[in-house]
């Protein structure tokens, strides 16, 4: 992913900054000259990049920096401001309401990715709980109704098409009629490519958005399409009110720059970045987040949101276990399972703080999937005794060949698994039981936590400890690096030479996170129809 490209030269930027040792007009025009070098070759507009120069100069004054105590951190702060304000027009986005009948319509040129996209979207949101409905109003390509007929299936949505009727705006009408009469939250139109040169079917995506009335009008552009974003997002600007934009193919060789410079002449925030063929290939977009994440600071609330819709909470029998400090194969099967319905393992690791796209550029997502599903097999040839163990049953070896033959695995690979499971078990004992941190929780605020693990009541807080606490229950998992040692065995390595360790990755956290402005962290360790 070239954005990830984009982020390791900014970051090159700042630490060739943080070596000079005097801040001067000679060290700010270097760095702004290679950031604004790389955002260039990332195919952002060329005004865009003047304008971030400029504003970057008017927030650094020179004179009041002679007596800053932190000229880096002053520095480092408006730039990463400028990027976000690059790519953030300062308009909420539009948030589909359950229990009211929202309508959404897709636009946008033709093998942009939008019928992909539309059902990947409403995959998204229900998995969030709501009834959503597909409507292709695409008569002008070949196969479009079959694409989104055979991708609705495979997600299980609802959908509403037409091989006979070649009225695009009939069809968008009837769909939605259709679904509105049985009570959908949501409903998405899917229309035909246009480019802004076919006034035909730029009357015809008018006479669709009259004709239905969406709630919000996405337009979906193209990762790869360069320079050309900006008159072509102005065309549709022009003719549909377009409320929000989904960016695709950010997963291969595309720069991206062009379609964020779409922002710009929309003026309409990005909601959604697609960044693969499967259905959970779309990330929600924030602009913050995004930077923190091409930077490599993480992003913990899109982490704390995947783990909200895990619905953790709904396993209560590993709440009652963990408080007792027990962990049984079971427990362990749950818990991988709910890693593989999160998506990619790399997505996932892109999220925690401190995780740079050059520490995962080694990390091999695909072997660490396979892996795991190799662990579902082994799992799902044991025994209902057997999972509900602590896996010392399997001292017999009979009983671990029966296993690795019923899953087709050598007996050495459930020796792994098992291996595993003794190391997750020994932190569970630790957390758990009369002594450990969880005693200071009952089951009630065990639950909260894992409903909502993103806002920790203050008292919940206080009556485990304070942050001392949670320093004490991080050295009790063995620290950051033991928990990282025990992932990097389970998906097959981590990054070039195993990342360097948590303890090099707290470190650059920390100078990260204090130099973007976030100082109060300190990193890991820190206290403070068919």
């Amino acid at each position: 992913m070239v954005l990830n490209e984009l982020g390791a030269r900014i970051n090159s930027a700042f630490h060739a900054l943080s070596k000079e040792s005097v801040i001067d007009e000679k060290a700010i025009d270097a760095l702004l000259r290679e950031i604004c070098g790389a955002l260039l070759e990332s195919d952002v507009n060329v005004r865009l990049v003047q304008q971030l120069r400029q504003n970057v100069r008017k927030r650094v004054d020179m004179d009041e920096l002679a007596s800053s105590a932190n000229k880096r951190k002053v520095i480092q702060t408006a730039v990463y401001d400028e990027l976000c304000s690059l790519i953030d027009p300062g308009v909420q986005a539009w948030v589909p309401r359950k229990g009211k009948q929202n309508v959404v319509m897709f636009v946008g040129l033709q093998g942009s990715g939008k019928t992909t996209s539309c059902t990947k979207l409403a995959a998204y949101y229900k998995r969030k709980g709501m009834k959503v409905g597909l409507v292709c109003a695409d008569t002008f390509r070949a196969g479009a109704f079959d694409q989104l007929k055979q991708n609705a299936s495979r997600a299980h949505i609802p959908y509403y098409g037409s091989y006979s009727e070649a009225d695009p705006v009939q069809i968008a009408m009837e769909g939605v009629a259709q679904f509105k009469k049985e009570k959908f939250d949501l409903i998405i139109v899917d229309t035909s490519g246009r480019h802004k040169q076919e006034a035909e079917l730029f009357a015809e995506m008018e006479q669709i958005a009259k004709a239905v009335n969406p709630d919000n009008t996405v337009f979906v552009m193209d990762g790869t399409i360069g320079q050309a974003a900006d008159s072509q997002a102005r065309a549709f600007k022009e003719s549909v009110d377009i409320g929000s934009i989904i960016i695709t193919k950010m997963d291969g060789h595309a720069k991206g720059g062009g379609a964020i410079s779409a922002v710009a002449a929309t003026g309409s925030p990005i909601i959604f970045i697609g960044t693969g063929e499967h259905m959970h290939d779309l990330d929600k977009f924030s602009a913050r987040p995004f930077v923190s994440k091409m930077l490599g600071m993480g992003d913990l609330s899109g982490l704390v949101e995947t783990v909200q819709d895990m619905q953790l909470d709904k396993n209560e029998d590993m709440i009652k276990n963990l408080a007792k400090g027990v962990f049984t194969l079971k427990d362990m099967r749950d818990q991988l399972q709910n890693i593989l319905k999160m998506g990619p393992l790399s997505k996932i690791m892109g999220m925690m703080p401190g995780m740079s796209p050059d520490m995962l550029q080694g990390f091999d997502a695909e072997e660490g999937t396979r892996r795991l599903r190799s662990y579902m097999c082994i799992f799902d040839s044991m025994t209902e005794n057997e999972l509900s163990s602590d896996g010392k049953v399997f001292d017999d070896e009979n009983r671990l060949r029966r296993v690795a033959r019923g899953s087709g695995v050598r007996p050495v690979d459930v020796q792994a698994l098992l291996h595993q499971h003794r190391q997750f078990g020994q932190i569970v004992k630790k957390m758990g039981g009369p002594k450990g941190m969880l005693s200071k929780m009952n089951p009630a605020m065990m639950q909260q936590m894992a409903k909502n693990p993103g806002a920790m009541n203050p008292n919940m807080l206080k009556q485990m400890g304070g942050m001392g606490g949670m320093q004490k229950m991080i050295q009790q998992m063995g620290g950051m690096g033991g928990v990282q040692n025990m992932m990097k065995q389970m998906m097959g390595g981590g990054g070039p030479g195993g990342g360097g360790g948590l303890g090099n990755m707290q470190e650059m956290m920390s100078q990260m996170m204090g130099g973007m402005g976030m100082g109060g962290m300190g990193g890991f360790g820190g206290g403070g129809r068919r």
